[in-house]
């Protein structure tokens, strides 16, 4: 058996055709508001994708670029300025933030309806409560969305979910069982005693703990759906620049699965496009709001 390419790339510009069409039937100009602090090589690089995929989609992008250096003070100052500002509809911090930075609660500091990160707490208790009709984190939300593109059957399937972070792991195995999705979860960790055994009973599994190649093939029942979250750098001395890009999920893993992510190309365009449509969810939510506030 030989695992068929679930792309990321295809899922994601399929969605953002549906988005390009939600945006010109709606006559609304979204605008997201993206901050980064320092000069962290691989942020920029995010920044830059996100700006991109704004352009290509008529959604109006403000990048604000600030100094390592900048006050936790200065950046509260910016974001409840970018809150207060009705022509802004999507505030995004990209991450990581200078380690004397309190990223958790400048996140708290957010408008929940303007936290197109979907990590406001506001944001993630929805998702408890099954509310899925807001900002959902980007990661998560893209996995869905391409497990639905994929025509995966979840209702009733067990589903591991490896790693349990805040903002990929937890809101991923929630919606996993959400109604409507119906799937049987499992949350593997650092303390889970038998995290193999427990892979080889999934159906569904979504990689998400930021160790390369953690899951290897033996890991894997034949027939399993497997999602690669993970994005890692290791040394390579066989490439040119001595390094490569590696999921969580080892490359073999492909000739057990029938369905597997890659790396990259996978999640990571569907994160982006993720982060689109909740800018554009977002100002559809505020122009409704506004709308009734003005008694329209």
């Amino acid at each position: 058996m030989s695992a068929t390419r679930l792309d990321g790339k295809a899922c994601a510009e399929a969605l953002e055709e549906r988005l390009k069409q939600r945006i010109l039937e709606s006559k609304l100009k979204p605008h997201l508001a993206v901050i980064i602090v320092g000069d962290d090589p691989a942020s920029h690089v995010y920044v830059r994708n996100k700006i991109k995929s704004c352009e290509r989609l008529g959604i109006k992008s403000t990048h604000l670029e600030l100094s390592k250096e900048t006050s936790q003070e200065e950046l509260v100052d910016a974001i409840i300025s970018m809150n207060n500002d009705d022509g802004i509809n999507g505030i995004l911090i990209q991450s990581p933030l200078p380690s004397h930075l309190d990223e958790e609660s400048l996140t708290d500091l957010i408008d929940p309806q303007k936290d197109v990160d979907g990590f406001h707490p506001v944001n993630l208790g929805r998702i408890v409560q099954g509310r899925l009709d807001g900002m959902i984190p980007c990661t998560p939300a893209g996995v869905m969305e391409m497990l639905r593109w994929g025509n995966v059957e979840m209702s009733g399937k067990k589903a591991v979910v490896i790693g349990r972070s805040f903002n990929v792991g937890m809101p991923q195995a929630l919606l996993l069982a959400s109604k409507g999705a119906d799937a049987t979860v499992t949350i593997v960790h650092s303390r889970t005693m038998n995290a193999k055994e427990e892979c080889l009973n999934a159906d569904i599994i979504i990689a998400a703990v930021g160790r390369p190649e953690m899951v290897e093939s033996d890991w894997v029942k034949p027939g399993a759906v497997v999602i690669d979250v993970g994005i890692n750098r290791v040394e390579d001395p066989y490439h040119v620049r001595g390094w490569r890009l590696a999921g969580d999920v080892h490359p073999d893993v492909g000739e057990i699965a029938s369905l597997l992510s890659p790396v990259p190309g996978g999640v990571g365009p569907m994160t982006v496009a993720m982060l689109m449509s909740n800018t554009v969810l977002a100002t559809e939510i505020q122009h409704n709001r506004n709308g009734e506030s003005n008694g329209q």
